[in-house]
């Protein structure tokens, strides 16, 4: 039987950023937050998703609607990678 694996959090609150590993995702800087927007849409679809909890407990500090928050957040980031998607493109075909 596979025994979970639990988070070292006393190893991860020693590890300065240069230990991270970001390789993974892309790095953003403040110009990529520059032009985003908090977007609040009327139709929610219900489901279940795995969220770490540092994730969770950071949103929730901020009281009510923490939720709303974290799907505000990924709207933004879909929208600003769009619209770099269509800068690239648009710079791609001149």
């Amino acid at each position: 039987m596979n025994k979970l694996s639990k988070t070292n959090y006393d190893k991860l609150d020693n590890l300065s950023d240069n230990d991270i590993n970001y390789s993974d995702i892309p790095e953003t800087d403040e110009e990529f937050w520059n032009d985003a927007e908090v977007v609040f849409p009327s139709n929610k679809t219900h489901l279940s998703i795995r969220l770490d909890d540092d994730i969770i407990s950071w949103f929730k500090q901020f009281g009510r609607g923490y939720q709303t928050k974290i799907n505000a957040v990924l709207r933004s980031y879909i929208l600003n990678t769009k619209k770099k998607q269509s800068k690239s493109r648009s710079n791609a075909s001149v």
